[in-house]
């Protein structure tokens, strides 16, 4: 029977304390040791990938006792229950299901008598059909012409995921003849964000996917207002050039102002619905959808291994608890994503909401205050750019932040150009390799301002190339994680309360109806 109970009450977890501060990391990184060390801390993951530990402050004895953590506190039988459709979302009494969007790892799920699996995989199928006869000019703009863009139209998960995994595989999907259309993001209320993407397309050729859940969301609603009001002027159907991703039960289902509907429901979290109807559309559209099929089947595989009970087998486990030690036991406030490929400019800020809005929580599962940390803040930038930013602090700083990097033997275009030697692709690399053993084992001076400690942890997630399975694994690991972290921290990692009295304020204000602190930020912003 699985027991869902806080992280101080296992003895595994009180067993880590006396560990605390026995990894010199500077140490066990230098010299021939530390190349053993990179050899054999190092667990593979799908599609080639490998998650590489090795400069972390870990040893044997610390990945023993946090095995026997993640044994006593249940993971693999917690993740079991999730995918088999236990209501593990207790805030909002609802099942989590984002996995069974890229596949089956257990039971058929059925919630509200319908297959809930079957559900996912129609919706995919209509999405691959639709962005099919595009494609093949069946469906047109008023012309009988072709048309060329997409522009998604939402905001939080709705944007922040798709558009990070457009951007990753844009660059893979022209050297390969896979870009059918050109994508574009509208998310912002800002009026700023619509204008420019609107100024920058060919609005008669373009196609706009709404995407809000409910059918009420009011930044996506007023966004979707100006859009249609653009096409309009134009002299055009703002029908005919609109899709909507939604609810079956929404406003915008089934109505004659789109296209076409693509549905999901409230077992997809906003932030986890990459893998559904709000990254198959727009992605199936801008690259095909076999090319969104196959990063569905690189995040399915990666889900194969996060269901292994082994954390020493299961690279997202073995992270999550690591993350927990940092966090838990080391006390590290801080963690950063350092992806070293431009192609992955925006998973920091997707991985971002995913943590933070996950893991952001004090109180447990059940509503009860809870009195150790749980989710860490998050950033993160590309290499080689961030050192050239913020890793002064990273390095010198009064802080210790763990950094997770990213890293491809290959780059997508497979054009490089070669100077002093070495080739753009190779300069990249080294600048890592170079980053991690910096952090990690520092350098003594006797100048003070040039001395650095070390000792700052990092991860590294290796693979050949950025491809469409590449990037379903990347973000299957890093999902899986965040939900394994969720789980030793008794915390519901699948609601967003913290979101929630903002927007009931900002309706007030909108209607006049403030007091106090609310009516003078609001006279002092010209509401």
């Amino acid at each position: 029977m699985v027991e869902w109970k806080n992280l101080d009450t296992y003895k595994a977890y009180q067993n880590l304390f006396e560990t605390k501060g026995k990894v010199d990391l500077a140490a066990v990184m230098s010299g021939e040791s530390g190349a053993e060390r990179v050899s054999k801390y190092c667990v593979p993951m799908a599609d080639g990938l490998a998650y590489n530990f090795a400069a972390k402050e870990v040893n044997d004895d610390i990945i023993e006792k946090l095995a026997d953590l993640a044994d006593e506190a249940q993971l693999a039988q917690k993740f079991e229950e999730l995918y088999n459709g236990a209501v593990i979302n207790t805030g909002e009494k609802r099942l989590v299901l984002h996995h069974l969007t890229r596949g089956q790892l257990g039971n058929d799920v059925i919630a509200d008598g319908v297959n809930k699996g079957e559900f996912y995989k129609k919706q995919q199928e209509r999405i691959a059909e639709f962005a099919g006869k595009v494609h093949a000019g069946e469906i047109v703009n008023e012309n009988g012409e072709k048309f060329t863009t997409v522009v998604q139209i939402g905001i939080g998960g709705s944007d922040l995921g798709p558009r990070a995994i457009y951007l990753a595989l844009k660059n893979w999907a022209a050297a390969n003849g896979m870009l059918k259309m050109r994508a574009e993001f509208i998310s912002n209320v800002d009026p700023d964000d619509a204008a420019c993407v609107l100024e920058s397309i060919d609005i008669a050729h373009s196609l706009f996917i709404v995407v809000s859940k409910s059918g009420t969301t009011l930044e996506t609603l007023t966004n979707e207002l100006f859009v249609k009001n653009a096409i309009e002027k134009e002299g055009l159907d703002a029908s005919k050039h609109m899709l909507a991703v939604t609810s079956e039960t929404s406003p915008m289902a089934k109505n004659s102002d789109y296209l076409a509907a693509f549905f999901m429901d409230d077992y997809i979290g906003g932030r986890y619905s990459s893998s559904s109807a709000v990254g198959g559309a727009v992605l199936s559209l801008a690259f095909g959808p076999e090319v969104f099929a196959r990063f569905l089947d690189g995040m399915a595989a990666e889900d194969k291994l996060s269901a292994c009970a082994d954390p020493k087998k299961n690279p997202a486990m073995l992270d999550a608890l690591i993350g927990v030690y940092e966090r838990n036991i080391m006390g590290y406030p801080i963690t950063a994503l350092l992806p070293y490929s431009q192609a992955l400019s925006r998973f920091p800020a997707h991985l971002q909401q995913v943590d933070m809005e996950s893991n952001g929580k004090s109180v447990n599962r059940f509503g009860e205050e809870i009195n150790y940390k749980t989710g860490a803040a998050f950033f993160g930038e590309p290499g080689t750019n961030g050192q050239h930013s913020f890793y002064q602090l990273l390095h010198q700083g009064t802080d210790i932040i763990p950094l997770q990097f990213i890293g491809f033997k290959d780059s997508q275009y497979n054009i490089d150009v070669e100077v002093e030697g070495s080739t753009s692709q190779t300069k990249l690399n080294a600048n890592l390799a170079a980053q991690m053993v910096a952090l990690a084992c520092g350098k003594d001076d006797e100048n003070p301002n040039k001395r650095f400690e070390g000792n700052r942890p990092s991860s590294v997630i290796v693979g050949e190339q950025l491809t469409p399975e590449a990037c379903g694994a990347l973000l299957s690991h890093y999902e899986n994680k965040i939900m394994f972290q969720g789980f030793l921290w008794n915390v519901n990692s699948f609601d967003q309360e913290g979101v929630q009295l903002g927007k009931v304020l900002a309706k007030r204000v909108l209607a006049h109806d403030t007091d106090g602190a609310l009516k003078g930020f609001s006279e002092l912003l010209g509401v």
